[in-house]
């Protein structure tokens, strides 16, 4: 059963859960290339591109944070709004949370990084779906670990250390993370939304190289492969280049007169 298949059935079992029984269901936290199938599948269930609902049913893909890497899809009972669902999870947490996760010592402390927290709670024995991202504070090494609620108790009491440094877990609401992902945000004019347009206006590239980096199998639009330089980027796609970075575009902010598109995209430090 392929990927699409799997969420497919998957879909359909936590719309029906949803709109059958009036409670919340969902997924565990998705991969941006497992987001991309999650879309893939509602495509062939017949749900429209820019819909909310399947089968009768909101949804919403959530992270924490806005800029989530990372999401768990949600489908929510009739009489749970989705402002008040999210605005909910922000500030008194049912579902997502946060742990900040601080060396006792920060003297003494490893520089911890992105690996050092993932690998210490896969020795956990917690599972990589129960979790969402991993946000390092340079300054302290500290980190700001997006996860389910119903495993922050277990993970705050067991993780007492990372790599040789001892350290200590206290749960906070996820508005209350001070990290996030550090952008640079550029806007110019490009021919049109073709991947091979855009990528050559990030990366400074002349269109044929862009080209050449596609051809190569070195450029991925959502986690997958991107096979064709005139495949249209959606607004919000999450384009990475090997050797290169990534960056999210964010869409068309107007259009020039001899018909050229002017688009923001942000690109990660």
């Amino acid at each position: 059963m392929s990927e699409t298949d799997f969420l497919e059935s998957r879909i359909r079992e936590l719309a029906d859960r949803a709109y059958k029984n009036e409670y919340l269901t969902n997924t565990g936290f998705l991969s941006v290339s497992e987001q991309a199938a999650f879309y893939d599948a509602l495509r062939k269930l017949g749900v429209p591109a820019d819909s909310d609902l399947a089968f009768g049913v909101r949804f919403t893909l959530q992270g924490g944070y806005d800029e989530a890497e990372r999401r768990a899809a949600f489908f929510l009972p009739s009489w749970l709004e989705k402002e008040t669902f999210l605005r909910n999870e922000q500030t008194a947490p049912e579902y997502l949370t946060c742990l900040h996760i601080s060396p006792l010592q920060k003297k003494f402390a490893d520089p911890l990084t992105h690996r050092d927290y993932l690998g210490a709670l896969m020795n956990l024995g917690i599972e990589r779906d129960r979790t969402g991202d991993i946000l390092i504070n340079q300054d302290d090494h500290s980190a700001f670990i997006f996860l389910f609620k119903n495993i922050a108790e277990i993970v705050s009491r067991e993780l007492v250390r990372v790599r040789h440094t001892s350290v200590s877990a206290e749960e906070i609401p996820p508005e209350q993370c001070t990290v996030r992902p550090a952008f640079d945000i550029r806007e110019g004019s490009v021919a049109s939304e073709r991947l091979d347009a855009v990528l050559a206006f990030v990366l400074r590239l002349a269109r044929n190289k862009a080209q050449e980096l596609i051809a190569r199998e070195d450029v991925f639009v959502d986690g997958r492969t991107a096979r064709s330089g005139g495949a249209v980027l959606r607004e919000g796609a999450r384009v990475s280049v090997k050797g290169h970075g990534k960056f999210i575009y964010e869409g068309v902010l107007s259009s020039t007169k001899k018909g050229r598109e002017f688009v923001r995209v942000r690109i990660f430090k």
